[in-house]
């Protein structure tokens, strides 16, 4: 037995000279069988079991579903094991001094989000709000990237309430969409919910309240690549092609310039269509091109007309041309929050609110926007699919000229306003059915309000936007038009 082990720690030995020899580091030339698995960390094995129960339901549920939804849990079910990577290689890694340096610890979970979000993206496709919600649900497993609480975000529990309430929007429309259509889809919503709320969330706070276990400060560092084996030099020949570029990270601490390589194919197309204005290309009419001034009115346009003098370049800034400002997201003059020209933007949240400030949102475009807090008052003005979700407001939230807003009241409001808007949908909380909810000019208002029979259902209510006035003992009664034939 003696002898065994004198030979084993000799072989050990004689790896680590061999090693010191070739440049390569300690920690790669230490036999493997002397290591301690990272997996027998009782945390590691409850984090398995975890996925194994709440992914498995999710994925049950997806399998009787088939198609995009069973394709959008499978790279759920990828984040999720990616993710219980991540915890044991950080065991062994140094933790990383900035969001910036564990960019390369953190690629294999950006890449399996950008997949989910890229299924989301181009043309609507069928069970959007399913992928949608998968999409958005995703970053609350950022959590593993917590440093600290100087690190720039969420302690790891807020980070994965506050990452749901997202995906919250889209996995309730879902709900609502199939309550009485298919039980697989509404099993499917509520195995979603479960997983991360009180799932994830409970797990992380028991195990994880700190974020993810880092190994000692002199190992190597998570953004650290491993080392290649020296291979022998090779006769010279034609040097090889650059490689490819990196995938985006998943956290950047600053913008990102803009490639300079151009687009190709498709892309180059989009591209050269969406940089020109609406009334590129087109002439001016003159008053001798007008019908009423012509002495022919055959109405065939002579070539001489036709043709223009000599090409000319329109300008950019066409007469239709949508004109927008910098995008915003500030508080001004300590009593007013401004959100402006927002576009594509998912992760809007206003944190540090009181009852004393009031919030403006203008001109944003496919964004969603979270209150984090009680504010006097919400005005939502000239929006284009945008979704906004909020706790409590003092006096009123108002919607006006907006087109395809989704709304939710996760609190209190006294009065919601509703005007000039095509498009509302709005999701009110058991504590704010006792709204007052004013329209004028809009159309297609659907309220969602709770069930009382089942928890986690939504029951849905069409606003009428047709009337019929009738005058009766000397004055207009007003009553709106009922299709039902009563």
């Amino acid at each position: 037995m003696e002898a065994a082990l004198v030979e084993r720690l000799e072989a050990a030995v004689a790896r680590l000279e061999a090693a010191v020899a070739s440049g390569a580091s300690l920690a790669s030339a230490a036999p493997r069988d002397l290591d301690v698995p990272a997996a027998a960390d009782p945390a590691i094995v409850a984090y398995e079991e975890f996925i194994a129960e709440a992914v498995g339901r999710l994925n049950t549920a997806a399998e009787k579903i088939g198609g995009k939804v069973l394709d959008a849990t499978k790279v759920l079910a990828e984040a999720f094991a990616v993710s219980k990577d991540l915890l044991v290689q950080a065991k062994q890694l140094q933790k990383p001094a900035s969001m910036a340096d564990a960019q390369g610890f953190l690629k294999p979970l950006g890449d399996c989000i950008a997949k989910a979000t890229a299924m989301t993206e181009g043309r609507r496709p069928d069970y959007f709000n399913h992928l949608k919600s998968v999409a958005d649900s995703l970053p609350a497993l950022a959590w593993v990237a917590f440093l600290g609480k100087d690190c720039g975000m969420s302690f790891p529990t807020a980070h994965v309430e506050e990452s749901w309430q997202m995906a919250e929007f889209y996995n309730n429309k879902v709900l609502v969409e199939y309550r009485n259509k298919d039980p697989d889809h509404v099993e499917w919503a509520k195995a979603l919910k479960d997983l991360y709320m009180p799932g994830l969330r409970d797990f992380v706070k028991k195990h994880y309240a700190l974020g993810p276990v880092w190994g000692p400060s002199g190992g190597a560092a998570a953004s650290q690549p491993k080392a290649a084996a020296p291979t022998p030099k090779a006769p010279a020949t034609k040097a090889p092609p650059p490689p490819a570029p990196p995938s985006a990270p998943l956290f950047t601490t600053e913008k990102s310039p803009k490639s300079s390589q151009p687009k190709q194919g498709m892309s180059a197309v989009f591209q050269e269509i969406s940089s020109k204005p609406v009334t590129a290309g087109l002439r001016k009419v003159t008053d001798d091109m007008k019908t009423k001034n012509r002495t022919d009115r055959s109405g065939v346009v002579t070539s001489t007309a036709a043709a223009p003098a000599t090409p000319e370049k329109t300008s950019r800034a066409g007469s239709f041309s949508f004109k927008s400002g910098p995008p915003k997201l500030e508080l001004q003059m300590g009593r007013k929050w401004v959100v402006e020209n927002q576009v594509g933007k998912k992760t809007l949240a206003i944190d540090d609110c009181d009852s004393r400030q009031s919030i403006y949102v203008y001109g944003c475009k496919d964004s969603v926007l979270q209150v984090n807090g009680k504010v006097n008052n919400i005005t939502v003005d000239k929006c284009t699919k945008f979704g906004i979700v909020f706790k409590d407001v003092v006096a009123a939230f108002e919607v006006v000229n907006c087109n395809g807003v989704e709304v939710q009241c996760q609190g209190t409001a006294p009065t919601i306003s509703i005007d000039n808007t095509s498009g509302c949908q709005l999701y009110l909380s058991k504590d704010s059915l006792g709204a007052s909810i004013t329209s004028a000019k809009s159309s297609e208002i659907n309220v969602m309000v709770p069930s009382g029979a089942t928890d986690g259902d939504w029951v849905e209510h069409a606003l009428p936007q047709q009337y019929i006035h009738s005058f009766k003992d000397g004055q207009f009664i007003t009553s709106p038009v009922s299709h039902s034939g009563a």
